[in-house]
């Protein structure tokens, strides 16, 4: 015990014990290990656009008879959907591309089940989906745009696709994790 009073006396001994204090420090920061056994479920009904009124909805409005049959909305509309595959961590769920009544799109996972991690994004890409490590990195490669942190790794969410984004160019969705460059899971879109 005295031997290590007198080695943190002196300034390399100082030295060293700050720079490993900074270094474990900054590694939890990095890592973020104890995500490992946090889960976060986030469950969200699928979005329904708002209807604009039509004619015969503001003919009724003012008091008139509509004077044809109304029509309802069509609803949300799968365009692609794929199951997820595992790649750095255990991922299951299905992934569908949803386009809304309003004409807007959304990614929408359902029973996803992965591991948490730290900065994990969902990304609408353009790379094919491979099994096993050839599939990890290979989704920073050619297109791809974020849609957002992942809100949860359990559960069923929306993910807003930008209006100025035309969805059909892309053909996967990965769960990325950004701060490594690796993907926890995937799906391939099949168009519906």
């Amino acid at each position: 015990m005295a031997r290590v009073r007198e080695l943190l006396g002196r300034p390399l001994g100082i030295g060293v014990l700050l720079v490993t204090v900074a270094t474990a420090g900054f590694g939890l920061y990095w890592f973020q290990p104890w995500k490992l056994w946090q889960d976060q479920t986030v469950e969200e009904a699928l979005p329904t656009a708002r209807a604009t009124p039509g004619p015969a909805e503001e003919q009724q409005a003012a008091g008139s008879e509509p004077s044809g049959a109304s029509s309802s909305p069509a609803g949300p509309r799968t365009l692609a959907r794929g199951e997820l595959i595992s790649h750095e961590h255990t991922t299951s769920g299905t992934v569908k591309l949803v386009r809304l009544d309003d004409g807007s799109h959304v990614v929408r996972l359902e029973n996803l089940d992965t591991s948490n991690g730290p900065d994990l994004r969902v990304w609408l890409t353009d790379a094919p989906v491979k099994e096993g490590q050839a599939g990890w990195h290979v989704f920073d490669d050619g297109a791809y745009v974020s849609l957002g942190k992942l809100k949860g790794n359990k559960g069923s969410q929306n993910y807003a696709v930008p209006d100025d984004v035309d969805p059909s160019r892309f053909t996967s969705v990965s769960i990325w994790c950004d701060r490594f460059d690796v993907s926890f899971g995937a799906a391939e879109l099949g168009r519906a």
